[in-house]
């Protein structure tokens, strides 16, 4: 009966310390499942932030697409070129080119494309790098 006694005092005594341990204001570590579902929550909420931002950038207005790709220093001929190319829609049609900047169908097939300005936008910076950061394949140019 002693041992039995001994035991419980030995566990009581640990509860104790891990009491004054946080009324001390020590940090005690938590359990792992609850550190597992706080990295789980923080995870879901980075996610979730992703995806907002993601549909942010999906409903960005041309303009505002267009000089958040091609920045500060291309921005203004960027924005010239799309304004003459298809007077920023991202609908315009004619013949085999189409979107902001008329990229020819290679031309998507190669850099990408798709229905919002930031993805045309994208797809256009691709090819400007590729072409070095020239406007020569577009008819329109900045300096018109």
């Amino acid at each position: 009966m002693g041992l039995c006694a001994l035991v419980i005092v030995a566990g009581n005594s640990a509860a104790q310390a891990q009491s004054t341990a946080q009324t001390d204001g020590r940090h005690v570590q938590k359990p792992l499942r609850v550190q597992r579902a706080s990295l789980r929550l923080r995870a879901q909420r980075e996610a979730a932030n992703a995806a907002r931002s993601l549909a942010a950038l999906k409903r960005l207005p041309p303009k505002q697409a267009i000089c958040r790709v091609f920045k500060d220093r291309y921005c203004g001929e960027a924005l010239r070129v799309a304004r003459c190319e298809s007077r920023f829609r991202t609908n315009a049609r004619n013949g085999q080119y189409r979107g902001l900047f008329q990229m020819g169908a290679s031309e998507r097939r190669r850099f990408g494309h798709g229905l919002t300005a930031i993805e045309q936008s994208r797809a256009a910076h691709r090819y400007f790098v590729l072409s070095g950061r020239d406007w020569s394949p577009w008819s329109c140019k900045p300096w018109w």
